[in-house]
């Protein structure tokens, strides 16, 4: 019995497909120079410019007393702080290096107007930073590099590899010679339909909302109401759901163009691109080894939770199951924590975890929202309609330096 069970295991690891097909990206190598005469620089916002702009009218001594009293570390802010600002400026002076003109912007002054000014946009931080860069870049067209300034405390997905980190100069003698290839990284266009004729959005991570703040109008008629297509498109991800985490989420859900809804009650919906199935749809849905432990115990196999034992390869190979690529046209949705006893969801049978070309959703919730890469929010209470969907023109042009 127990080897035919380990035989069932073995089939299961060999059949594994984590869904990332090399051979389905639609990237190639460049052999083209790329045009850098204009450079924008993105800075980070560190934490020490965020607590310096809700205390704007303090002396330093004050901010710091102010600091000190809570139990923050203002000598590490300090470090930390001085430490992405030599990085930013070594960014700046590689590129004056090469011939650039480069300006430097912050995420309170980052405008169209700039973006559309620079042949390049280059987020120095890391992925918060450059998801916020990326934000303000519309169409395909435009690339978006990212240099991460702390590789040792950040990850940096987004970023190019953390050796060029310390070798900004290579990096951009590469992308000089076109020893690089284009990655076309899907995003995704959110629609709002609503009575409210404008829609303000609600910066989470800025103290004060920055002169340009979008309010939508609306664009295009849909049913009976009007529609708006939001002015950010998500490079991660779009949450949907109760603002206070404690109160459940109704929502009604219609996936790709079905005439079907499916009411549900849950922890929210979280709908994500290839580029993030690495970053929240990752951690909601990754499966400890403790859990895979526990189940190979159940099927009377004897496991252990050490580095090597076969209950933490099988959970690696799910949890790299659950990532795609970032340039596939499909979204990845998940229902937070489903409620499913009794009468919900209505109808039986909704997958809480699948993919979608498109998905509608309606809200019946009271105090909701409807969040942008985990950085713009707007209301999303009873009656108002998101549609999700990805366009090959919204794409994100980034770049993978060839080894």
């Amino acid at each position: 019995m127990f080897k035919y069970k380990v035989q069932i295991l073995k089939k299961i690891i060999s059949g594994t497909n984590n869904g990332l097909d090399k051979n389905s990206r639609r990237y190639g190598d460049c052999k083209l120079p790329l045009k850098m005469e204009n450079v924008l620089v993105v800075s980070k916002l560190s934490r020490l410019e965020y607590e310096r702009s809700k205390f704007k009218y303090i002396s330093e001594d004050e901010l710091k007393k102010e600091l000190v009293s809570r139990g923050t570390d203002y000598n590490s802010l300090l470090y930390n702080h001085d430490l992405h600002k030599t990085f930013e400026n070594k960014v700046v002076e590689s590129f004056k290096s090469f011939n650039a003109v480069v300006k430097v912007v912050n995420r309170f002054s980052l405008k169209e107007e700039q973006t559309e000014w620079a042949d390049v946009v280059v987020p120095a931080g890391g992925d918060g930073t450059f998801l916020l860069a990326a934000s303000r870049v519309k169409n395909n067209l435009k690339p978006v590099i990212g240099f991460n300034s702390d590789p040792r405390r950040s990850e940096g997905h987004l970023c190019l590899p953390k050796k060029y980190s310390s070798d900004i100069t290579k990096a951009i003698d590469e992308l000089k010679n076109g020893n690089f290839q284009w990655l076309l990284r899907s995003r995704i266009r959110t629609s709002l339909f609503c009575q409210s004729k404008k829609l303000v959005p609600k910066y989470l991570h800025i103290v004060e909302t920055p002169e340009d703040a979008y309010s939508c109008e609306p664009t295009y008629k849909y049913a009976e109401d009007m529609g708006t297509i939001l002015p950010f498109l998500a490079l991660n991800e779009v949450f949907i759901g109760e603002s206070l985490a404690a109160k459940v989420s109704h929502l009604e859900m219609y996936l790709n163009d079905s005439e079907e809804s499916t009411n549900l009650k849950s922890s929210g919906l979280c709908v994500c691109t290839g580029t993030g199935s690495t970053s929240w749809h990752m951690s909601i849905n990754r499966i400890p080894v403790q859990t895979v432990a526990e189940l190979l115990r159940l099927m009377d196999i004897e496991a252990t939770e050490d580095k090597d034992s076969l209950a933490t390869v099988l959970a690696d190979i799910y949890n790299q199951n659950l990532l795609f690529n970032p340039d596939d046209p499909r979204m990845g949705y998940t229902v937070r924590e489903l409620i499913s006893v009794g009468v919900w969801p209505q109808p039986k049978g909704l997958k809480p975890r699948g993919f979608v070309n498109k998905i509608q959703v309606r809200s019946k919730c009271i105090d909701a929202c409807l969040v942008v890469d985990g950085g713009v929010s707007y209301e999303f209470n009873d009656g108002v309609v998101a549609v999700l969907e990805i366009k090959p023109e919204d794409a994100l042009r980034t770049v993978i330096l060839t080894d």
